[in-house]
């Protein structure tokens, strides 16, 4: 009796490995319609969120949460929302091929994951491509229609002032005085030619060497000749000027060193967070996808 139940089994066992071997180990078609199922519900989740968050928008109040809190609660949800969605895509990819193998769900479910990877990361990249070739296609319309602007007045111009009576040679003449260079003599200097002369110079201070010197030995003189000043007294003024302008260039400096630092360490820890985000992820689907053949085997 014992010996006719245990040849039961046995055929059993082989007749099932059998069958099982008969089909391919890795179903398509359920781990589509795990990556289907497993987007699906991460789209869901993920505008539940959003109205939750605008829920807890009230400027009126006052009483909305900082960026700081907004920040680490969207994460929080978004972990969630992708352990779920995972967990019920490799659950769907299991179940739906029939394997009894514990393996051979575990592949289903990081097929699953890594299929859904892939397709997030290539529509996030297509989104951002079609805004930026927007973009840049909105600016080189404009700058295409400023230049047919720009071209459209210049071949008007002359016929509006031919219309109005107005000489080409005196127009080119009073252009040529707006462009003029400033007298070479500070003393002779309007204050609009004298604060443009020094502007011009500025560049070249700022580069030091012997333009620098050039440069500041020039504005010294326009700062004496405008303020009336002697020249000792403006080269002082000049000297401090300088030290206040060499003092902010160096706080922006320093500045710009702190924000790139932050940054860097901001997108090193973004980068380790997503991550161990996409590790929980596949131990997500990977967990569904066994429970679904545990439940199989029962």
């Amino acid at each position: 009796m014992a010996t006719n139940v245990t040849g039961v089994r046995d055929d059993y066992v082989a007749t099932d490995t059998a069958l099982t071997a008969r089909f391919a180990r890795v179903s398509w078609g359920a781990i589509f319609a795990g990556v289907v199922i497993a987007i699906a519900v991460q789209v869901v989740l993920g505008i539940l969120g959003t109205g939750i968050g605008l829920s807890m928008v009230d400027p009126t109040e006052g009483t909305t949460p900082g960026a700081a809190g907004f920040g680490i609660g969207a994460g929080i949800y978004w972990l969630i929302t992708t352990v779920i969605a995972l967990g019920a895509g490799g659950y769907t990819a299991a179940r739906v091929s029939g394997v009894t193998d514990r393996f051979d769900a575990l592949v289903h479910g990081m097929v699953v994951w890594g299929v859904t990877l892939i397709l997030t990361i290539y529509l996030l990249t297509s989104a951002v491509g079609g805004i930026i070739g927007g973009a840049f296609r909105t600016v080189g319309s404009v700058a295409g229609a400023a230049g047919s602007t720009v071209g459209a007045a210049a071949r008007v111009a002359p016929q509006a002032a031919s219309v109005a009576g107005i000489d080409q040679n005196d127009v080119r003449q009073e252009a040529s005085d707006y462009l003029s260079d400033a007298p070479n003599d500070p003393a002779q200097m309007t204050p609009e030619q004298a604060q443009k002369e020094v502007a011009k110079e500025l560049p070249a201070l700022a580069r030091g060497g012997a333009d620098g010197q050039r440069a500041e030995n020039r504005i010294v003189d326009i700062v004496a000749a405008q303020r009336k000043i002697s020249r000792p007294e403006a080269q002082a003024q000049v000297t401090q000027a300088k030290q206040r302008f060499v003092q902010t260039k160096n706080e922006a400096i320093q500045t710009a060193k702190k924000a790139a630092d932050a940054a860097a360490g901001a997108a090193s820890k973004t980068s380790f967070i997503l991550v161990l985000a996409l590790l929980v992820g596949a131990g997500a689907a990977a967990f569904g996808a066994t429970t679904a053949t545990r439940r199989r085997l029962r």
